[in-house]
């Protein structure tokens, strides 16, 4: 099989690739059985490490952060499959009609934790390189499968990848829910908090002291309102931004509370900068003592203790839609389904933040699923287009030249 023959490439790797369906649906199955939110991914990557294995990776290793990583070939550019393999959590258990872990297959779909969001691109990922591999075409490339915690902090496990293991690629394939479309880019954001400070007194004398949540109503209503306000892009979109979260500290229910803070989240478009953002969130503030901007930082531990301390400052990014990688994704879908469907872009925030929107790492999304069903009681994946992305995994390589 020669890469100058790609019809007869692709009609090889869907045969190969339809014998392999058992094998590549129950690994899906195994990886959505076993828990991993909170950023807890020790066991599911070991399950994931054993697959690998299995295939014959050349190397298959957890990083210092805790990601799996797996390694094909010793080529000279370096291509990155990333899947995050932990989840949210399940939340209110009573919402689910089945077990979300071990989930349920109707009507070809397979309904459980993590199956759009995000495991269902992880078998497809591994099975397509190793099927790459077996078919010749990665003799100029150095594969790696990485399997990461992404829920917690988008991009800090790519951003530690590069920056603590050294290994930085050349282009990265990221495996978020696309809809069987190569998606090209989304919006950033950047997470802040206000705080206000008071002064505590009893709820019998409220008129004694100074209530810290209501110095916050003004500026959550002008929060509220300000969204027409914010920037405009005719790819990524327009701008957003949400009060997320509030908390407050009182001496007790019958007590002026003394601070508040709530936390926003504003999404971040073309045009649009976090130095600009903080700026306009300042203005809302005013130049007053009492009540403190702040942008978020991240330095959890994860569940190896690993720290890797980040601002919460997460870029837009996207590639052109006449990108050579764009081009060879699409060209991919091409010969595998005869045409390819118009480059898309999440709505949500992924690990490109860090792979194009830091490091300037040309990244493109493919992936089975719809980000509509991620977080939710109906997480779900086709499991049709599980297998068929494994195909798409397997065949990239071959068009990327």
């Amino acid at each position: 099989m020669t890469q100058s023959d790609p019809q007869q490439l692709a009609a090889t790797i869907k045969t190969k690739v339809d014998l392999q369906r058992d094998k590549i649906i129950q690994f899906l199955r195994d990886l959505c059985a076993i828990p991993s939110y909170d950023s807890k991914i020790g066991e599911v990557g070991e399950r994931a490490a054993r697959e690998m294995r299995e295939l014959g990776f050349d190397d298959v290793w957890f990083d210092r952060m805790g990601n799996i990583v797996g390694r094909v070939g010793n080529g000279p550019v370096k291509v990155v499959y990333d899947s995050h393999i932990d989840t949210v959590g399940i939340g209110n258990p009573d919402q689910w009609e089945w077990d979300p872990f071990k989930g349920k297959i109707e009507d070809g779909v397979f309904y459980a934790r993590g199956a759009c969001d995000e495991k269902g691109s992880t078998p497809g990922m591994i099975y397509g390189i190793a099927l790459a591999r077996d078919l010749g075409l990665l003799d100029n490339y150095t594969m790696y499968y990485f399997g990461n915690m992404e829920e917690w902090c988008d991009g800090i496990a790519p951003h530690s990848f590069v920056e603590t293991e050294g290994i930085r690629p050349d282009f990265a394939v990221i495996g978020e829910p696309t809809r069987m479309q190569v998606y090209r880019g989304h919006k950033g954001r950047v997470e802040m908090s206000i705080t206000a400070t008071g002064k505590s007194a009893h709820a019998a004398s409220n008129h004694l002291g100074d209530n810290a949540i209501y110095k916050l109503l003004p500026i959550i209503s002008r929060i509220r309102d300000m969204e027409p306000e914010l920037g405009d892009d005719p790819f990524l979109g327009h701008g957003k931004i949400t009060v997320s979260d509030m908390t407050v500290k009182t001496p007790s229910i019958n007590a002026v509370p003394d601070e508040a803070t709530i936390y926003i989240d504003r999404r971040m478009t073309f045009g649009e900068s976090p130095e600009t953002i903080m700026q306009q969130m300042q203005a809302v503030i005013g130049d007053r003592t009492d009540i403190k901007l702040k942008l978020l930082f991240y330095d959890d531990p994860s569940y190896t203790g690993f720290v890797f301390p980040v601002d919460k400052i997460f870029p837009s990014w996207a590639l052109p839609a006449d990108h050579a990688f764009v081009q060879a994704g699409q060209r991919t879908l091409e010969l595998l389904n005869g045409s390819a469907p118009e480059t898309g872009k999440w709505n949500f925030s992924t690990n490109g933040i860090y792979w194009m929107g830091k490091a300037g790492i040309p990244s493109i999304g493919f992936g089975p699923g719809d980000e509509i069903h991620a977080h939710t009681v109906i997480d779900q994946v086709k499991l049709n287009d599980v297998v068929d992305a494994t195909k798409f995994y397997a065949l990239l390589p071959a068009l990327m030249d």
